[in-house]
């Protein structure tokens, strides 16, 4: 149980700071808001991949599944830097 939490928040951390290298420009945002939108978008990722396209644990690494979570955590930043932006119009 504690070993899955911590497993999750790593790869949240990992997938937060791929989003971020994917998005251009400068986000607004500090490093605990981008484990936090890594970690929904790991949590994303593993929804899709298991619960919508049927896929269970493969035994090895599933990029697609990486990738689906990278892109929800880009989208998630996307949104968040969107919302709290000082220059909305």
């Amino acid at each position: 149980m504690v070993g899955n939490i911590i497993g999750t928040i790593i790869f949240g951390a990992v997938i937060g700071v791929l989003a971020r290298l994917v998005i251009p420009g400068k986000q607004a945002m500090g490093w605990v808001i981008t484990v936090v939108l890594g970690i929904i978008g790991a949590l994303i990722g593993y929804w899709v991949w298991e619960g919508l396209l049927g896929k269970g644990n493969t035994g090895g690494i599933d990029w697609i599944r990486w990738i689906i979570s990278i892109a929800a955590a880009a989208v998630l930043s996307l949104g968040y830097t969107a919302m709290t932006s000082k220059n909305r119009v």
